[in-house]
């Protein structure tokens, strides 16, 4: 089922063959209206381009020396250059158009350069901006709002504050907005006319977000606070600006917000994830990351489980009326659509590796590919990390990449050329052609593990000189 969704594309070699003839009928053929054969050679057609796109790791070689950004060619795996960051990195974010990149780390500093031209990016071309003094700042987001420009936010956690800048290859400070307290995220998507800010609040009780509203003029301000589940830690926006859900780890449930009426959604506010079954007993999901497949009109969640048996991966079906979906719904608008038949279903959930970090989706729709700590299946040596890879057609695990974080086992490049490097921390897939490419770092390791979709198998590693913060490409 699997290998039926992958569309592999293959030029066709033509070759045009003439009839001989001889060099005596040519010349009595003459120069009058008499036809005359005309070979005409046609050149073979070579493959299909590859795209242009880059994976940028972000690593750190200790907590006093200078990160750095590793960019590598997609389609060639080589890498184009290494530029230095701020010192001791801490997260890495790009925008939604991939062209610009920000990082932060612990101290309050913020790196941003452009990712559309890495070959020429040097170290000097790299812009910092402090943020305020003891902000402690957790993630980064960068959204473009509908009607506005390319615009920063970054939770402070210290000062319940989201710090806005100006986007670009220049942050500038333009304002703090006050929010709920414990800040910790903002989700937004390009052209959204608000962004919201995820707090876990402050006593272990619920948590909210905070709607900012993002194509003002003038100064950016908080219409509305809506409640969560408890302790939310990570949500994402559809591309259509319809929909936001907020991870409850707490809770373990799924906040839906309709985006248009700023408010919870009035027929599905809550998704209740399920339990992780392992052999032998329960857990809660505590989920922990997701991400979206919009040709299914799905979203898949994260749940990491009790951090000693497998965690798991759910796979929901967020379908909108619209007039293709439902005709005859008189509900169906395309300035507030409503959710369609079926929105909010589990559709399948898998077990994966124990204690998951993160989910990456292809853009086709085919595959999930998520990095875990430990393998939980038995195949790989004991406390090592693997990557699993969830078909999300038929809902089930597809295959297993094992890991190895032994000094011998990551001496080099090809020490260890089928398994993944370390203990996985962050992932990103993309699509390409004749075959796709997922990225995987991990805090132990020097290198930047590269998978092929085609095979799902480990192709090579590339040096990043520090341990793997985080991987981000620059186009799905």
């Amino acid at each position: 089922m699997d290998s039926s969704r992958q569309r592999v594309q293959r030029a066709l070699a033509i070759t045009a063959f003439a009839a001989p003839f001889s060099f005596a009928a040519f010349v009595l053929a003459g120069c009058g209206n008499t036809y005359r054969p005309v070979v005409s050679a046609i050149n073979p057609v070579g493959p299909a381009g590859q795209p242009t796109k880059y994976a940028v790791a972000i690593s750190s070689p200790s907590a006093t020396s200078s990160g750095l950004a590793t960019f590598v060619d997609f389609s060639g795996d080589t890498v184009l250059s290494t530029p230095s960051i701020l010192p001791n990195p801490s997260y890495f974010a790009a925008n939604d158009g991939g062209n610009q990149g920000y990082t932060i780390n612990a101290s309050g500093s913020l790196d941003a350069f452009n990712l559309n031209n890495p070959a020429a990016l040097l170290t000097s071309d790299i812009t910092q901006t402090t943020l305020s003094a003891n902000s402690n700042p957790v993630t980064i987001s960068a959204i473009t709002p509908g009607g506005g420009s390319s615009t920063v936010f970054i939770p402070e956690a210290n000062g319940s504050k989201v710090a806005v800048l100006s986007g670009g290859g220049d942050p500038a400070l333009l304002q703090e907005v006050a929010v709920a307290a414990n800040p910790v995220y903002v989700v937004g998507y390009d052209g959204t006319p608000r962004v919201y800010a995820i707090s876990q609040g402050s006593g272990g009780g619920n948590g909210s977000i905070s709607a900012i509203e993002a194509i003002s003029s003038s100064s950016l301000s908080v219409s509305a606070t809506i409640p969560v589940g408890v302790k939310p830690v990570y949500g994402v926006m559809t591309s259509d600006d319809r929909r936001a859900f907020i991870l409850n780890q707490g809770s373990g449930t799924v906040s839906v917000v309709n985006v248009i009426n700023n408010a919870l959604d009035s027929t599905t506010p809550t998704i209740t994830l399920p339990k992780v079954v392992y052999t032998g007993g329960t857990s809660a999901p505590n989920p922990v990351w997701a991400d979206l497949s919009t040709v299914n009109s799905e979203f898949v969640v994260l749940n990491q489980g009790d951090g000693t048996h497998p965690g798991s991966l759910s796979i929901i079906s967020i379908p909108l009326c619209n007039t293709n979906t439902q005709v005859a719904n008189p509900n169906c608008n395309a300035a507030n659509p409503v959710d369609a038949t079926g929105f909010g279903q589990i559709v399948a959930t898998a077990n994966v590796g124990i204690n998951p970090q993160m989910v990456s989706v292809l853009k086709d729709g085919s595959r999930a590919y998520v990095v875990n700590q430990r393998d939980s299946t038995g195949t790989c040596n004991a406390g090592e990390g693997s990557v699993t890879v969830v078909n999300l057609i038929t809902g089930v695990v597809s295959s297993t990449i094992c890991g190895v974080s032994t000094v011998a086992g990551t001496a080099g490049a090809n020490a260890s050329p089928t398994l993944v490097y370390g203990h996985p921390n962050t992932v990103a897939a993309t699509t390409g052609t004749p075959t796709g490419k997922v990225y995987v770092t991990s805090p132990d390791s020097l290198y930047l593990t590269v998978i092929y979709t085609d095979t799902d198998t480990v192709q090579t590693h590339i040096p990043l000189q520090g341990l793997g913060v985080r991987v981000i490409v620059t186009s799905p």
